[in-house]
Order: structure tokens, then sequence, then C-alpha cells
């Protein structure tokens, strides 16, 4: 199942004692694919796995791929600091049916490239899955090089990178040092930055694993789209959404999404600490836009 464009980081719905919904967690994957995007992130950040524990987030992956039905990829959240969790949740990912398995750079341990390079090949040796690295320096304090990255893509089982820095040079470097990869397409590119994505794409980028399509799939979707057919239709859709996505990350991601989802009807407000709902000086703005998009009434 090919794996670009427009992919959803699902935020996990909770009930405001934050257990799991999974009515909610039904409508929101149907919401996603009714709306055209193509694929899935579950339990990624936004869907709050530094706070789920082995037990539910294997369900969790589980509900996923059942729900989605082979309509669209799911990619499994399946990082850890610790190596031999992330292969232990990978593989579960795996036997599960998950089509591909997201690995968030080891956070707060801080390894040298050295470590992360032996870090994820040991996890691609182990784990017959295709494999996408997750570079977020800001949430991880570890940060993959490029030359390290190019040296992990001669890999079978690594298919590809999100990048959620921002920074154009961490693309183009990723071009040049692993060109006969990519142009093999055996090796993909995704932004992981909603406020540069169609940047990332016009410059060779493959897709965007986004935050704010938690709200508006249809429209990222089509900016996907419009990236390779019209530049300035995508430009102006973009652009629409730029007081979106700033107060999407007005406090730490999921926070704001999350009372997004919940003012459009669609999740109840639970979220896990040691997150809390947003901040009352951010509702009223964020209200305010989602009313603007037509997405709510106010």
């Amino acid at each position: 199942m090919s794996i670009k464009g427009s992919i959803t980081a699902l935020a996990t719905p909770m009930k405001e004692d934050a257990s799991i919904d999974y009515e909610s967690l039904k409508n929101l994957i149907n919401f996603q694919i009714d709306n055209g995007i193509d694929g899935i992130v579950a339990v990624g950040t936004t869907g709050e796995s530094a706070t789920i524990d082995f037990e539910d987030h294997i369900k969790l992956i589980e509900f996923f791929v059942k729900e989605s039905d082979n309509r669209v990829p799911i990619i499994a959240g399946t990082g850890a600091n610790s190596t031999e969790e992330a292969i232990i949740l990978t593989k579960a990912a795996k036997t599960i049916g998950a089509d591909a398995a997201l690995l968030v750079s080891p956070y707060y341990n801080k390894p040298p490239q050295e470590g992360l390079l032996q870090h994820h090949l040991k996890i691609a040796e182990e784990v017959q899955i295709p494999q996408i690295l997750y570079n977020v320096p800001s949430r991880t304090a570890s940060f993959i090089e490029s030359s390290t990255v190019s040296k992990l893509a001669k890999h079978e089982n690594i298919i590809g990178i999100k990048d959620a820095t921002g920074e154009m040079k961490n693309l183009e470097d990723l071009k040049s040092l692993c060109n006969k990869e990519i142009d093999a397409e055996e090796f993909f590119l995704f932004s992981g930055d909603d406020f540069t994505f169609l940047e990332f794409l016009q410059l060779g980028g493959h897709g965007t694993i986004s935050v704010t399509s938690n709200v508006v799939p249809s429209t990222i979707s089509k900016i996907c789209d419009l990236a390779k057919t019209n530049l300035l239709e995508a430009q102006t859709l973009e652009s629409s959404l730029s007081e979106l996505n700033e107060l999407l990350f007005s406090e730490s991601n999921p926070i704001p999404v999350k009372w997004a989802l919940y003012k459009m009807g669609l999740i109840d407000k639970g979220i896990r600490l040691p997150l809390v709902e947003l901040n009352e000086k951010y509702k009223k703005p964020l209200e305010t836009c989602l009313n603007s998009l037509g997405l709510i009434d106010e």
C-alpha cells in the first residue's frame, strides 16, 4: 500500500476521566477517511503515546487497523527511548497488521549519532515492517543528522523520514544524500511541520504528517493534490489556514487540537496528565477561528 500525500497524526479521544473513547475514535477515523485523507498515524505524539501504556497502545493500533479496513494505510507510532521497547511495539504493530511504523528519535537519553544509527538498524533488522524515521528535536533533544539518515535509508525496511524541523536545509541535504533511494522510490520524505509543509512538497517532499488535518482533513488533502497541479490555488488554501495553524500550536500539541475537536462535537474533552485542557485565554480565539472556517457555530 502506497504511503504518500496527506497523512493525519490522529488525536486519541478520551472521556473526561481520561479513559479512551473508542466510539469517538471510530467516528474520527471515518471522518478522516470520508474527507479524503491518504493515511493515518495511530498513537503518535498527537495520540498521546507518552501517557498510553503498552496494553492500550497495542489495543489502539488493533482498533485503527480493524476500523480502517484497508481503506487507507495505518502507520503505527512505535518509537521509544528504549530500543527493546520500540522492538516490542513494532513487532506488535506488524502482527496486528499495521502498514508501517513511525519511530521517533529516542528522547531524553540523547544518544550520539552512532547510537541513533544502531537503534534504528536493530529495529529494522528485528521487524519486517516498513519503518519511517521521525526527526523532531524540539521534543526529543535528539537530532538525526542527514548523514545518519542516508545510512539508514539503505536498509530495505526503512522507507522514509518525517522531518518536523521546518528547516528546508534538512530537506535539501536529505535529497542530496539519499538521492539514489529516493529516485528508486525506496525512500520517501514527509513533512512534520504544518507551517511549512507546502514549501516542503514544492521542494520535493512526498507528503505531510499533519496535526492540522485532524480538524480540516479535506483542505490538507486538497493542498497536497494541488501542490502538483495548481500551486497558486494550493498557496491560497494554505494561507487560509495560517491562523488555525498558529492557534493549534498555542500550547503543547495535542492540547489545542483536542479542544478544537471537542468544540466541533467530534470528541469529549478528556486529556491525560501532565497535559491539561486548553488555557482559557486561547479558547475564544480558537473558537472564533473555527467559526470563520465554517467548522462550528459560535
